[in-house]
């Protein structure tokens, strides 16, 4: 935009040597011979520096100023650099020096340069970034920046995000070596910004957080990151800037490098868990109910209550199709308001087992006490009603557990299309073993009465009751608590 064409600079002026980049010395030097002169000529061979300006700046004796040279004003200098850090900028110091002969390496010829300017670079967050972090927040994820920024500009742009607050002071790479492994894990826990960090500290400050028992997901592109990425209980590479060495190090690869992808895969990851802890309660609920009416019966001298055909049929009907159905089940609304589990955590803690017997329990009750009940009436069709309050009873408690707290009535039918079309069908299906002559005989019951069956209905959706009860009791336990607090 300025009118300098790189491709003819660099045929003009051709590099000739370069002391490369380093996160220890922070500055980055190239050697360029001009070609139209003679090469032993004095002023042309040009060195050219750019790096951190506290790493610049001291190799500094002068400086261009409204231009001329003048003597350097170093305090300056850094005090104007620290200013465009405050603000958010990357900084950049810009010095060059004219050669008279070829010295030893670029890197012995970084002295007596001259400062030309500071350049500030403005790399704006993502506009999704900000919310995505606090997503984080909400859902117990601390959020800490790693970066090889100067610590002002990391500050200024983690406060811009929410990572930190203006009050929060950002540990830099000067302090981290001087500290020991367990003095770093004591203070790593309230330092949320991390600057001018060498590669070797990413991996320490990894392995501090993990000492705290913290569950750590490192994102990283370069080549430097792999051992961290690599020790990181979870390794996310870039992969459309990343390096090859990071992605192969790394346990995922984020596509798009958007920060906010990783937030929608917690999200998602949260609601798989969910999902499958609902279908593990529902399976443990209604094969417990299945058992314990078979071992029941005959201990409280009642005849067998099921043919084996009929907890077969049960086993696919019930447990088979619609269980699966709550696989597609959404997050609940909650979902990323809720802390991280432990990794050590059981998938039936949370007295998801306790649940599961109670309501197996639950079912048994109402399976014995409708065969009791009809054998005492002297009605024959005991036994089929026995069959459809037990096959009723799970498909109810089925549509119950949708969420773990919100209530059916507030989810509505909507939400998982899938599974009402299975309970649907299943329900249909239970009819034909009822009504379709074909099936009464494969199954050994007999038709129901438009009274039996609507008892068998009335007395199976005891259990939807008593497991949005149960959810009832939850919410007001939490909203009393939320009130306390």
């Amino acid at each position: 935009r300025v009118g300098v064409n790189k491709q003819s600079l660099d045929a003009l002026w051709p590099r000739i040597n370069e002391a490369p980049f380093s996160s220890a010395r922070a500055r980055m030097t190239t050697m360029h011979r001009h070609t139209h002169r003679d090469s032993a000529s004095a002023d042309h061979i040009m060195l050219c520096t750019k790096g951190a300006p506290e790493r610049v700046a001291p190799i500094c004796d002068t400086m261009q100023c409204d231009g001329a040279v003048v003597a350097i004003d170093r305090v300056r200098v850094l005090h104007q650099a620290e200013t465009m850090a405050a603000a958010g900028m990357r900084v950049l110091a810009v010095a060059t020096r004219a050669l008279e002969k070829l010295p030893e390496s670029a890197e012995h010829a970084e002295r007596e340069l001259t400062l030309l300017a500071l350049v500030g670079l403005i790399d704006p967050p993502r506009a999704k970034a900000k919310a995505a972090i606090a997503t984080c927040q909400a859902a117990g994820i601390h959020v800490v920046m790693i970066t090889g920024d100067h610590p002002a500009t990391a500050l200024a742009i983690a406060v811009r995000l929410g990572i930190a607050d203006a009050n929060d002071v950002a540990m830099t790479g000067r302090e981290i070596p001087t500290l020991s492994d367990a003095d770093l894990a004591q203070r790593i826990r309230d330092v949320r910004v991390f600057a001018r960090v060498a590669p070797e500290d990413k991996l320490r400050i990894v392995k501090a957080l993990q000492s705290c028992g913290e569950y750590v997901a490192m994102t990283g592109d370069g080549v430097n990151d792999a051992p961290a990425l690599k020790r990181a209980n979870i390794g996310i590479a870039m992969g459309r800037g990343g390096t090859d060495v990071a992605r192969e190090a790394a346990h995922m690869v984020l596509l798009d490098d958007d920060f906010a992808t990783i937030v929608k895969a917690v999200h998602e990851g949260r609601r798989i868990y969910d999902n499958i802890r609902r279908f593990v309660r529902f399976v443990l609920s209604t094969n417990a109910g299945e058992i314990i009416t078979l071992f029941l019966a005959p201990l409280l001298g009642l005849p067998l209550p099921l043919l084996p055909i009929h907890i077969l049929w049960m086993n696919l009907v019930t447990d088979g199709l619609p269980g699966i159905t709550l696989a597609a089940e959404p997050a609940e609304p909650d979902s990323m308001q809720r802390p991280p589990r432990s990794p050590q955590e059981s998938l039936l803690a949370g007295g998801l087992w306790q649940q599961a017997l109670r309501v197996g329990v639950l079912m048994a009750a109402l399976a014995l006490g409708t065969q009791a009940l009809w054998l005492r009436n002297g009605n024959s069709h005991w036994q089929t009603m026995t069959f459809t309050v037990l096959t009723l009873a799970q498909l109810a408690h089925l549509m119950a557990i949708r969420s773990d707290r919100t209530s059916i009535w507030a989810l509505g039918v909507r939400g998982n299309p899938a599974l009402l079309v299975a309970v649907v069908v299943a329900f249909g299906l239970q009819m034909t073993t009822l009504y379709v002559p074909a099936m009464t005989r494969i199954f050994h019951t007999e038709p129901l009465t438009v009274t039996e069956l609507a008892v068998c209905i009335g007395i199976s959706s005891i259990v939807l009751w008593a497991v949005e009860l149960e959810k009832w009791i939850l919410r007001r336990r939490i909203r009393m608590a939320h009130d306390a607090w």
